[in-house]
């Protein structure tokens, strides 16, 4: 498999977020779903269908992280030197009409805010 580069406080983040959704959405959606149950036939239950579909999505969420956070490769930015711009660095550009500087991180699709 291909590893997936990303910077520690990226890394930091996707293992929070794996916890919060193993230990607060997981447990919160079986308890909706246990609930859901409790008010009769499931067939025509909206309410047990729409906790069975967030459980996928939590599911899912889970297995795709657990994924990137096995594959990283976590490349610390502070460790950069030389005048390329490589995955990790921060980059400003100015806009030589307007005097507007606009600063980007070079980061991978998990760290990314498009």
């Amino acid at each position: 498999m291909e590893k997936v580069p990303m910077t520690p406080a990226g890394y930091d983040q996707l293992r929070a977020r794996l916890r919060h959704l193993k230990s607060v959405e997981k447990p919160a959606n079986i308890r909706a779903i246990e609930e859901a149950r409790e008010h009769g036939d499931l067939r025509e239950n909206a309410e047990y269908h729409a906790a069975k579909d967030q459980q996928g999505l939590i599911d899912s969420q889970i297995r795709e992280l657990e994924a990137a956070i096995s594959l990283a490769h976590i490349i610390d930015p502070s460790k950069l030197t030389g005048d390329k711009i490589l995955f990790g660095a921060t980059v400003s550009l100015s806009d030589l009409e307007t005097d507007e500087a606009i600063t980007y991180s070079i980061v991978g699709k998990y760290e990314a805010n498009l």
